[in-house]
């Protein structure tokens, strides 16, 4: 199995390739008569499309999505819907120096020890221009969640080891980092800029919240919704830890104060995270991606070839500086399509107890 679908009732099948003709997906599950449009998938493309801040790679790509089936006059038809975004800027002759050389902090050696044969242009699968097709496919769970009241945030919180105090919602829209506290944005540039010019590249960290989500969605052991969360967010390539709520800080606290208190009005804090034994406490859900930099660099680092020998390589082409702030929507998607699946297996079987 090639793993490429996602999701148990909402459920996405992707498909594409960076240097393909084009990259798309499947969405089954979704409830008829929701409201959707190109219009209103393309809008989350165009936060995650290349070309956009200072850390974007200046690949040019209108990410324009083409709805292929599963909608009629607007509307969601309850059968599945194709969606499919032509890639329009490659440049595979970018690849063909490094065709037989593994690159640092890529997928390239593990690749040819799994299939004994890759996609060196861009990395195939496993280049970031995948997430595109979870963006789109993302962009139909939040429909589908904001008729059910629930509406999903997600920001960088830290960019290079210098944190960020979220100040403004709105300010996350009004920068070119997602980033909710317009005091660091200016940091967050020089930082880049030194950075860029150095060859180098860097990591982060973004925040994921859903408010209004009802208590009672997810399961009591292997489908718990904090384990189920941390998967998909951890199925993001860039991604390598995740914590919900307090996370590793609660590690470091007393029972006393970590728990969280129930009065008469409901929880007095929230350092779970919105989660109790893996099902949801109707508290904003909170959760944390730690984001690795880019390992596409200009800086010269040592490596080999796929025959063994030891060389060197610096890494040209265009390439992102950092993973964010592209990659927040890719996290705020893959949130919402847990959240419509949980969702949808909640009530379909509170409708089948009321049934019997």
């Amino acid at each position: 199995m090639s793993g490429d679908s996602f999701g148990r009732v909402f459920r996405v099948t992707t498909f594409g390739e960076s240097h393909g003709p084009g990259l798309g997906g499947v969405v089954e599950g979704c409830p008829a008569g929701i409201s959707l449009s190109e219009d209103i998938i393309q809008k989350e493309l165009d936060r995650r499309k290349p070309g956009q801040g200072p850390t974007s790679t200046k690949r040019k790509e209108s990410d324009r999505v083409k709805i292929l089936s599963g909608v009629f006059d607007g509307r969601t038809t309850g059968t599945a819907i194709g969606l499919y975004i032509a890639n329009e800027d490659q440049r595979s002759r970018d690849y063909s120096q490094i065709r037989d050389i593994y690159r640092p902090g890529h997928g390239d050696m593990t690749y040819d020890a799994k299939y004994g044969f890759r996609d060196y242009r861009g990395g195939g699968r496993s280049s970031g221009r995948e997430t595109v097709s979870r963006v789109a496919a993302g962009a139909i769970a939040k429909v589908f969640l904001q008729s059910a009241g629930v509406d999903v945030l997600a920001y960088t919180i830290e960019l290079g080891g210098i944190r960020a105090d979220f100040r403004s919602r709105q300010e996350v829209f009004n920068n070119a980092f997602a980033c909710p506290d317009p005091e660091i944005v200016p940091i967050w540039e020089r930082l880049v800029k030194e950075c860029k010019k150095d060859g180098d590249s860097l990591g982060g960290v973004v925040e994921v919240v859903a408010y209004n989500v009802p208590a009672g969605l997810g399961e009591p052991v292997f489908d718990k919704l904090d384990a189920r969360l941390a998967y998909a967010l951890m199925g993001v390539g860039a991604v390598k830890g995740v914590e919900i709520g307090r996370g590793f800080e609660a590690a470091r606290l007393t029972g006393s104060r970590n728990n969280d208190a129930l009065a008469r009005q409901g929880f007095t804090s929230n350092n779970a995270g919105g989660i109790l034994a893996g099902i949801s406490t109707g508290q904003p859900l909170i959760a944390r991606a730690a984001i690795k930099p880019i390992p596409s660099i200009a800086k010269t680092q040592k490596t080999i070839t796929n025959k063994g020998l030891e060389t060197e390589i610096s890494i040209g082409g265009r390439h992102d500086i950092s993973a964010i702030p592209r990659i927040v929507p890719v996290l705020e998607a893959m949130f919402m399509l847990v959240l419509a699946d949980m969702y949808l297996l909640h009530r379909s079987r509170k409708d089948i107890f009321i049934q019997t």
